[in-house]
């Protein structure tokens, strides 16, 4: 069977999967001190982004009295998004007029978070986004209503342009980097492009464009786009696909000489566990990668503990999304806990402006903070390339070789 069938039917086994109902937890709705309202794929295309969450979000429920002594009892709500803007919309105001819902965290498509953030205002709710990268959502569309609690595009592409000033230097001295991109058509893809462009010359990395493709989300064929990428003989291809469509690129990458030739990233999700977990063996070695959140870095006990309470509870070891949608409750409860009654929409956005909390993924040393004036939380990013490791099965390659970057408002 050709590669071309085999994608369909394999989409179409993931489509037909049955959605999940909706997913109460943590305090019930007599004793809640506060409602939360989470929307992630829990069927469908990214139902194990989905899933993933749903774990993160019940290990943070069970870390609140830890993390804050005395913390609020919180009923969260999780409903499917089915990856659907009109969807979403609707979830959000049911989640407001029938739950009193105050604060709405998740959705992982960029795309509809933007779509949502134009409602939380008159809706008076605070939006926690915690697996939304697209820069934008902090930048030129942001709302002050919103608040993002893993790295975004930007900051993945300026921790990008200086991996590659750090790690090309024998190009860079003789000539400019010859450069291709490949990424989805939506928002994510184009805002990743203008990212990566922008941190280049910003970082005055010279560099030629050589190719810029588009294939759709849920490409089953990507040879047209692998033929091309041949034909520009680029010294370093950036691909910021996510998810199977990541998986699918590589695999069929596998039957010809393009990685001979050329060398490979995906700065922002490429090196996440469920991608080193799905192509075991048939992940190329040396490719370099990174995601938001890491099951072998940082080497401290906060990310250890995670990871192995994850896989307890999971049965698996945690994509990135997991540890999002963990920092977003925690986010919550702390914007409760800090802010004092009445806690009007006001002094919320006040107190989430000022958040500094440890999370798994940040290194010994450093705490994540939100930045006021994006409401963008900033992490170490760290960069690496896949090496043989075989310590958390299935995956039989993790990163290695990191190189680390603190937020780029720490190194100007």
């Amino acid at each position: 069977m050709n590669v071309f069938l085999t994608g369909i039917l394999l989409a179409a086994l993931v489509w037909s999967a049955p959605a999940l109902a909706r997913q109460e937890f943590g305090a019930s709705k007599e004793e809640a001190d506060l409602n939360v309202g989470c929307l992630y794929p829990l069927s469908g295309y990214g139902v194990d982004f989905g899933q993933d969450s749903v774990v993160g979000i019940e290990l943070a429920l069970e870390d609140l009295k830890t993390a804050y002594g005395n913390p609020p009892k919180i009923r969260v709500l999780v409903d499917d998004t089915k990856l659907k803007t009109s969807r979403s919309i609707r979830l959000v105001r049911d989640f407001v007029h029938k739950d009193d819902v105050k604060y709405v965290c998740g959705i992982v498509s960029s795309g509809i978070a933007l779509e949502v953030t134009k409602v939380i205002e008159e809706l008076g709710v605070i939006f926690i986004g915690t697996d939304n990268a697209s820069s934008r959502l902090t930048g030129a569309a942001l709302q002050r209503n919103y608040f993002r609690m893993t790295n975004n595009t930007a900051q993945t592409m300026d921790a990008a342009a200086q991996y590659i000033k750090d790690s090309f230097k024998t190009i860079l001295d003789k000539r400019p980097l010859r450069v291709a991109f490949i990424g989805p058509d939506y928002d994510y893809g184009y805002q990743n492009w203008r990212d990566f462009r922008r941190a280049m010359n910003e970082q005055n990395v010279p560099y030629t464009t050589v190719a810029a493709l588009w294939p759709n989300l849920f490409e089953v064929d990507f040879s047209p786009y692998i033929r091309s990428l041949q034909q520009a003989k680029p010294d370093l291809i950036v691909n910021e696909q996510w998810g199977d469509d990541f998986i699918t690129f590589l695999r069929q990458v596998q039957d010809t000489d393009l990685l001979s030739h050329s060398e490979l990233a995906n700065f922002g999700s490429g090196g996440d566990y469920d991608v080193l977990k799905e192509l075991g063996n048939e992940m190329p070695l040396g490719l370099i990668l990174s995601a938001r959140h890491h099951v072998n870095w940082p080497l401290t006990v906060e990310n250890k503990r995670f990871v192995e309470r994850f896989y307890k509870r999971a049965g698996h070891y945690p994509s990135y999304v997991a540890q999002g949608a963990y920092s977003g409750i925690l986010a919550i409860a702390y914007a409760h806990m800090h802010t004092q009654p009445p806690r009007d929409i006001k002094q919320i956005r006040q107190t989430l402006s000022t958040l500094r909390f440890k999370l798994p993924e940040d290194p010994k040393g450093f705490s994540s903070y939100m930045d006021p004036k994006t409401h963008q939380i900033q992490q170490v990013i760290s960069i690496g390339r896949t090496v043989k490791d075989h310590r958390f099965p299935p995956a039989t390659r993790l990163l290695g070789h990191w190189k680390d970057y603190a937020p780029l408002m720490e190194r100007k």
